[in-house]
Parts: C-alpha cells; structure tokens; sequence
C-alpha cells in the first residue's frame, strides 16, 4: 500500500487513514521510526502492552507464569 502525505511547517503529518486502519492504530499508540542506510524509514507501531502479550510464547503442555511471578 502507497499513499502520499505533507509535512508541515512544525515537522508533522498525518499518517493516512488507511494506513492507520491497516496497522489498528488508534489515538495515543506510540511508534519509532529507524533510519536505514540506505534513506529507507522503518517505522514501527507500538500498540501492544506488556500485560497483552503475556502467555504468548508459552510451550505446549506447560502453564503460562502470570507476570507478577515473573524473577527479574
């Protein structure tokens, strides 16, 4: 998907609609954008908490740990 966008005068933009409907973003979810060498820009959505992504990467046939008995 390619859509095109304006920076302004204040360095800011607005990331198209379609865009943000694609990735689920809603107001208030952060993001980082990475340069690479060769001018690319990455730009990642962090709309994911810690506490939705707990269990996830749990084995089969073991208990998810819930993460107020995780160690540090």
């Amino acid at each position: 998907m390619t859509t095109a966008a304006t920076l302004t005068s204040k360095g800011q933009t607005t990331i198209p609609k379609e865009i943000r409907e694609s990735l689920g973003m809603k107001a208030g979810d952060r993001m980082t954008f990475t340069l690479m060498p060769d001018g690319t820009v990455v730009m990642r959505v962090k709309n994911k908490s810690i506490t939705q992504l707990a269990g996830l990467l749990h084995k089969k046939g073991r208990k998810p740990v819930p993460i107020e008995q995780l160690s540090r």
